[in-house]
């Protein structure tokens, strides 16, 4: 097994290896709190091994794919991590979407086997009945009470869920009960740098989402490029470090953070979803020293009535990003939690992570820099494109582009699309920015004009969609009105038929059969006509104007 000083670029460690050296260096040392229950780094090696065993006596073979639907658990991480054990993988659905987008997606990945959790039960049965291929759905979890989080520890080896079975179809079987009916010893599979690992979808403008490839190498390229470098203390992780995951693990902020605590050896205190009280509670119970939130996230934190008498002082940094931030947020978090803060700005297509801001360009009292998505990470590089695809100087918007070591594989089963946005080794990320000439990052603009609300990417078309096909709508367009809140929500301004009539709220709850409900529209606005040009696309710089001059 290689020791971490050997784990440089361009052979970065994989999941395997990471669990593997852990459970034999310090393998009694906890892995990962949830909900009263602790798993220790051998258990998690152990418990991994079996996933991946499973897999193999499921039949699936290598680099073939599994889905997973529910919130964050000890036992997500166990799926996730198994599959890469088994090097299989792992398609991480986001449980908020509507039933059709999760069947789409399930069934566009060509999962075999499908792992929910229990108040998805119901809706993986129905999927098992869709789509042929799935043979096998495994419930992670039953009804169980909430253990806060400072109840008594049990272990997951000894951990139980209860469900009333006897009313399961035979396709549907019990997590803990499938799991450890197989060996734990380590499995014959033997995963690559490049082999994937997750795959998780990401909406493109044409409406259907599309499947980001995401290898060991992005997951854990930090590893071989930060060792000794300069501003990077924020993910240099250390026996005492405490680490929270609130964010969903079904994006890559979710995964991809709690990646880097395993990687590091911390302790991973894992919550279902977001939830202020629960936050701050976990804060000063685990003593947490790092955690990862959104900008609405941390609003939500700053706004709570205990965010000033929480105890932060064991807090050593928290790290931002997914979406805009404004200064007065930011100097408001700094102010109040008293540690280090450290931006991050990416795509899922390139892992989630290309720049960072790191803890000493943040002042309460506001710089310049403050406005910047920072600079790139260790082993990324940016160029700024112009339309002519030629790199512009320094103080010239354009087009940003990344290469990364963490970049996307590719799409899931869509080269074409794929092509349209990797070349070379380059990602067009479709966001319009500069660069100054420290190369710093400014972001100026989305040119695919996507909406990012409360950290969620939402492309206008997939509402345009469902609330065009609503039969009194003669015409719509949406775009992401400021919200202090979220950061964005949707709006829309709608057409309808002539002679025709229908409510807000009556074409918003129609929309919601079709389309989750945090990409909903908050206001409707009704129109004659839409504004469009000579070719018929409709002009929404003049829906934004519109909304700016009131």
């Amino acid at each position: 097994m290689r020791e971490f000083s050997t784990w440089r670029s361009p052979d970065p460690p994989t999941i395997a290896e990471i669990l593997c050296h852990h459970a034999a260096r310090h393998g009694d040392r906890v892995a990962f709190f949830f909900e009263g229950r602790a798993t220790t780094y051998t258990e998690l090696n152990n418990l991994c091994n079996r996933v991946a065993h499973g897999l193999s006596h499921e039949g699936v073979d290598k680099r073939a794919r599994v889905a997973i639907v529910d919130k964050n658990s000890d036992r997500f991480f166990q799926v996730v991590f198994g599959c890469a054990k088994a090097n299989v993988a792992c398609v991480t659905v986001n449980w908020r979407l509507a039933p059709g987008e999760i069947e789409y997606i399930v069934d566009d990945s060509h999962a075999e086997i499908l792992f929910v959790g229990h108040e998805f039960l119901a809706q993986g049965r129905v999927l098992c009945d869709r789509l042929p291929r799935l043979r096998l759905l495994v419930c992670l979890t039953g009804p169980t009470s909430r253990q806060g989080v400072r109840s008594g520890v049990h272990t997951e080896q000894s951990s139980r869920a209860s469900s009333d079975w006897s009313r399961s179809p035979a396709r549907v079987v019990e997590f803990a009960t499938w799991r450890d009916s197989f060996p734990a010893t380590e499995p014959d599979a033997v995963p690559g740098p490049d082999d994937v690992v997750v795959q998780m979808y990401t909406s493109g403008t044409t409406g259907r989402p599309k499947g980001v490839q995401i290898s060991n190498r992005g997951l854990t390229f930090l590893v071989a490029e930060q060792q000794d470098h300069p501003d990077m203390a924020w993910n240099a992780w250390g026996r005492d470090d405490a680490s929270l995951v609130s964010l969903p693990t079904f994006h890559i902020a979710g995964t991809g953070w709690c990646t880097l605590g395993l990687i590091g050896g911390a302790i991973n205190v894992i919550l279902p979803k977001f939830d202020p009280d629960r936050v701050l509670e976990a804060i000063e119970c685990h003593r947490i020293t790092r955690l990862v939130l959104v900008p609405a996230a941390l609003q939500q934190l700053l706004r709570h009535p205990r965010a000033r008498f929480c105890d932060y002082s064991a807090v050593r940094y928290v790290v931002y990003g997914a979406s805009p931030i404004s200064p007065e947020l930011l100097r408001e978090g700094v102010e109040v939690f008293g540690c280090g803060f450290v931006q991050i700005y990416g795509l899922t297509e390139c892992s989630g992570m290309a720049t960072y801001l790191p803890a000493r360009d943040h002042d309460t009292r506001g710089n310049p820099r403050m406005r910047s998505a920072g600079k790139p990470l260790p082993g990324v590089e940016l160029k700024i494109v112009g339309p002519d695809g030629h790199r512009l100087r320094a103080g010239e918007t354009g087009e940003v582009h990344i290469r990364s070591p963490g970049l996307m594989v590719e799409y899931w089963n869509q080269p074409d699309k794929t092509r349209a946005v990797v070349d070379k080794g380059w990602l067009r990320t479709g966001d319009a920015g500069c660069m100054d000439a420290d190369g710093y990052l400014y972001i100026q603009d989305r040119i695919d004009d996507m909406i990012i609300s409360g950290g969620e990417n939402i492309y206008p078309i997939e509402v345009e969609n469902a609330l065009s096909a609503h039969d009194a709508v003669a015409d719509v367009a949406v775009i992401g009105v400021p919200d202090q809140r979220w950061g964005e929500t949707v709006k829309a301004f709608v057409a309808l038929e002539r002679g025709r009539s229908v409510s807000s709220a009556e074409l918003i709850a129609f929309a919601r059969q079709h389309i989750a409900a945090y990409k909903l529209p908050t206001s409707i606005e009704y129109v004659s006509r839409l504004p469009r040009n000579a070719a018929g696309k409709v002009l929404k710089r003049e829906l934004r104007l519109r909304m700016q001059t009131g």
